[in-house]
């Protein structure tokens, strides 16, 4: 049997071995908030993000709730989930979703890359109506008004983009069609919310669960081909799940971004 100091004189020995958390591990665990968040306007901070319940439209349903909650973080990485379920009603009824808050506020001109990785999945119950998209939004000043909001859809789930035209079977139609942008070919659509321009990112067939690519290079195709200003601030970056109607958890393993 180990005397008392016999104890006491392994345990620094040991704890080297195992080696001592790092001061962004320590605050990193000391910080995040990992409880459920039901609430119409909710936020969590953690780190250089922002979980949002943004249950904006929930007012528009005849019944239903939503909650998320934050899983962990290391480094610029974070997991998150939100958990809906919508009755009644085709208008949206929620974006939860994580806001960047570091790095915005720039113009386009001086943003030189986007890094970002998605990796995500869903489980669903019958039929939902839903989206999970980047959502950028710009300005002409910085924290100005939105001018332009830029989606790039991941996933479209009986959903549809917003669009100046539709063809005669009610369907959307691109403005631009298979363009190859960060690994994946798209379609663009382009229309107005009533309260600013909406340029849409669509993936041409299929769902994208894992994504990695650099953002910026979207901005870029908006600002050469569809006259968005490279003098424009980019003041908002966000990524999560429009949801409209029927019940679905959507699970974040793995997501960061990064404005340089």
């Amino acid at each position: 049997m180990l005397s008392k100091s016999s104890l006491l004189v392994l345990v620094p020995f040991f704890t080297s071995l195992l080696g001592s958390p790092t001061p962004v591990d320590l605050v990193t665990r000391a910080s995040i908030d990992t409880s459920s968040h039901c609430g119409q306007w909710d936020s969590v901070s953690a780190g250089s993000y922002s979980m949002l319940l943004d249950l904006w439209g929930e007012s528009g349903a005849t019944s239903g709730s939503q909650c998320a909650n934050l899983v962990s973080m290391s480094g610029s990485t974070i997991a998150w989930k939100t958990t809906w379920t919508w009755t009644g009603g085709t208008g949206v009824k929620s974006f939860a979703n994580i806001q960047l808050n570091s790095g915005i506020n720039q113009q386009l001109s001086a943003i030189s890359s986007m890094p970002s990785t998605w990796d995500w999945s869903q489980s669903t119950s019958g039929t939902i109506v839903a989206d999970v998209a980047y959502d950028l939004f710009t300005s002409n000043t910085a924290g100005g008004s939105n001018v332009n909001e830029i989606m790039i859809w991941l996933a479209n789930i009986n959903a549809g983009p917003i669009s100046a035209t539709y063809s005669s079977s009610g369907q959307p139609v691109p403005v631009a069609s298979n363009l190859s942008i960060a690994g994946h070919t798209w379609n663009l659509y382009s229309g107005s919310n009533g309260a600013n321009n909406v340029f849409s990112f669509l993936p041409t067939s299929g769902t994208i669960t894992s994504f990695s690519g650099d953002l910026k290079a979207f901005l870029t195709y908006l600002t050469q081909n569809e006259g968005v200003s490279t003098s424009q601030f980019l003041v908002t970056a966000q990524a999560g799940t429009e949801a409209t109607s029927g019940s679905a958890t959507l699970t974040t393993s793995a997501y960061s971004l990064v404005i340089n």
